[in-house]
């Protein structure tokens, strides 16, 4: 099997101009298939403030009333996915930014919460493997923004390392497929202010214990429950770890790797 590396990219990533360009830089090197799925940064906070849209969050993932799916989409879909598809051109590849409503790649569903309302916040119903497959095998490195559809003409905000799982294990059938989770920490921490405390390995055990504990906390959460989930529908690898030392955490040198 061909080799796809599914390469998840936070906020704080995005944010910053140089750790961005150099996370880029090692994306474009990659030879063969690969996917970067970005998350949305500040930016969409600021211009929510900036335009009286009181934002709230729960669990780092954003509840997205009317006008904050305005914002997103614009700043998401928009503004920094098209940056990151003309940076990678500078540097020589053929990037195409998507969102799940294009060529029906990621079909969702309005979420439902018994007590929270998250608004127009999207839980994923179906990838559209073949065509990812098509965009792929044309050479074609792709771009995905953290929006999906209802496939009844609703644009949905989605969790971007729930996007990056579904898409590396949509694909683990046909390609060997490889999960990176780039932020801005050095990988999963015992101690949050202390980037030597990073763990080399990190179980389901281990990381129940430390949940409980409070070690792993609110945007950590989701990734380590998407690790789990795409290690145990067949994807080959999964390692978390910092976003600017992408070249380190693809030749599993760096980060945290996550194990069943």
């Amino acid at each position: 099997m061909e080799k796809l590396y599914v390469i998840k990219i936070g906020g704080n990533i995005v944010d910053d101009p140089t750790v961005l360009t150099t996370c880029l830089k090692a994306f474009a090197a990659l030879k063969g298939h690969a996917i970067l799925v970005h998350g949305g940064g500040k930016l969409a906070t600021q211009l929510a403030q900036t335009l009286g849209v009181q934002q709230q969050m729960i669990e780092g993932r954003r509840v997205t009333d009317a006008e904050t799916l305005k914002i997103v989409t614009m700043v998401y879909g928009g503004l920094i996915n098209k940056n990151i598809v003309a940076q990678l051109q500078a540097e020589g590849v053929s990037a195409i930014g998507v969102t799940g409503a294009d060529a029906n790649l990621i079909k969702a569903h309005q979420r439902s919460h018994p007590t929270i309302h998250y608004g127009f916040v999207g839980d994923i119903d179906e990838v559209n493997t073949n065509a990812f497959i098509d965009l792929l095998e044309k050479g074609t490195k792709l771009v995905m923004a953290p929006l999906t559809h209802d496939g009844k003409g609703q644009i949905l905000n989605t969790n971007a390392d729930t996007i990056a799982q579904s898409i590396a294990t949509a694909l683990c059938k046909h390609y060997d497929v490889h999960l990176i989770y780039g932020f801005e920490k050095e990988g999963v921490l015992l101690d949050v202010d202390n980037p030597t405390s990073v763990l080399g390995h990190m179980n389901v055990e281990k990381y129940h214990q430390l949940k409980s504990q409070h070690v792993i906390v609110e945007g950590m959460i989701p990734k380590m429950d998407n690790a789990f989930k795409a290690l145990e529908q067949g994807v080959h690898s999964v390692i978390i770890g910092k976003g600017e030392k992408l070249n380190e955490l693809i030749q599993g040198t760096a980060g945290t790797t996550i194990q069943l």
